[in-house]
């Protein structure tokens, strides 16, 4: 992996967190406090889409199968530490959530980033001779 693709993919990994983080700060209420199906759907839903669109950066970016597990983490590690600050300061930054929302919404980024990673190592160790 060259270091243009390392740089392009931190840079990408941040501008997909301030995304995300700006769409759950106007959906997350929407989807967190209203109906426990929508959750449920959104909780199983987000981490397959993340990893199909992670997995796409990477084979767009022509990233070899073995290198995926540091790529992938080149994408997660800013949001993975944006997300702390954001659980840090909750209803500062979420402030269409109720307090009580920071676990579901804690819960949901762990599994999608969790996934995201797994589905990359297992990638990487499958590809390795």
């Amino acid at each position: 992996m060259t270091i243009h693709n390392r740089i392009l993919l931190f840079v990408v990994g941040v501008v997909f967190w301030l995304l995300g983080t700006a769409w759950y700060r106007l959906q997350g209420a929407r989807i967190f406090e209203s109906a426990p199906t929508r959750f449920w759907v959104n909780f199983l839903i987000t981490p397959i889409a993340t990893a199909v669109l992670c997995i796409g950066i990477l084979r767009w970016l022509a990233i070899p199968q073995p290198e995926w597990a540091s790529a992938m983490l080149l994408l997660a590690l800013p949001g993975i530490f944006g997300e702390a600050l954001v659980l840090a300061r909750f209803t500062t930054v979420m402030p269409s959530m109720q307090p009580a929302s920071a676990g579901l919404y804690a819960a949901f980024l762990f599994t999608t980033y969790g996934f995201v990673l797994a589905i990359a190592e297992i990638a990487t160790l499958v590809s390795k001779p």
